[in-house]
């Protein structure tokens, strides 16, 4: 009876995981069979590499739609990465209980926030705060990597923390027993340890900031041309599609599909080369 028990536990995760996969490999099969005929049909290097993008002129240039994706989630990472795992260090190896049973209630709370509610305050308190230093219209490319790097924060937080709470306590023991103080020991030996999960932090991180839509629309700007500064309005792959989805047709609808496709294949090289990173930095 035990026996068979376990072999029906394993079909279920074994059905567990094919489903899982499966979803993956259908999201696949269904953005690469609608959108590389567009892509044909446009030509790669007019699609991919084109400035314009006008498509009731025939023009699908999403070039400046790829930049402004890559610069928002940089600047996010510039903000939300060092604020971050700062932090996580401080949880773990400076924080007292009893503020930390404060402190962690309100981080995990930032991670359930919806994106229309970080949108919100994007549009109420960062864009004329902005406006008002910079003198410029609030909807900047800063604006919305300011307001990215505070929603990517509990994610580089919470993997963070728990990667250094990880490490064996015996490395901290053995720098402050040669000498070390409790910071050194702290920043030259225990983070050090834990930078596989802080690379997988990041690596998070990157893609809560490229698939977001909702909050970078609402501050953004949404200018449809090539990014020239960061006080000037950006739009994103994402909010691209989101924008232009519910009236699009024909070949419009098609390069709307290609556009995911390039955001699939840039997601999945942000992933590889964070994972030979990280292979090396251990190695």
């Amino acid at each position: 009876m035990h026996k068979l028990k376990e072999i029906i536990m394993h079909v279920v995760f074994l059905i567990a995981a094919l489903v899982s996969i499966a979803a993956v490999a259908l999201i696949c099969v269904f953005l690469f069979v609608n959108g590389i005929p567009a892509i044909k049909e446009i030509g790669f290097g007019d699609f991919a590499l084109g400035e314009v993008w006008k498509p009731t002129n025939g023009y699908y240039g999403i070039l400046p739609f790829i930049l402004g994706s890559i610069y928002v989630t940089a600047g996010a990472l510039i903000i939300g990465v060092p604020i971050g795992l700062l932090t996580a260090i401080y949880l773990a190896k400076f924080c007292p209980d009893r503020l930390y049973k404060v402190i962690k209630p309100f981080i995990n709370l930032m991670a359930g926030i919806p994106s229309v509610v970080y949108g919100f305050f994007g549009m109420c308190v960062l864009v004329p705060m902005v406006r008002s230093i910079f003198g410029v219209n609030g909807n900047t490319m800063l604006t919305a990597s300011v307001l990215l790097g505070m929603m990517i924060l509990p994610t580089i937080i919470s993997v963070s923390e728990t990667s250094i709470r990880a490490v064996p306590d015996k490395y901290y023991q053995g720098a402050l027993a040669l000498g070390a103080t409790h910071e050194r020991s702290v920043f030259k030996t225990v983070v050090p340890a834990a930078k596989s999960g802080v690379m997988a932090a990041i690596i998070l991180g990157v893609g809560r900031a490229v698939g977001e839509t909702m909050a970078v629309i609402m501050v953004a700007g949404n200018q449809v041309h090539m990014p020239d500064g960061i006080l000037r309005g950006v739009r994103t792959l994402t909010t691209n599609i989101v924008m232009e989805m519910g009236y699009a047709t024909d070949l419009h609808r098609q390069a709307l599909i290609a556009t995911g496709v390039v955001l699939f294949v840039f997601i999945l090289i942000i992933n590889l080369l964070f994972s030979i990173i990280k292979r090396k930095t251990v190695a």
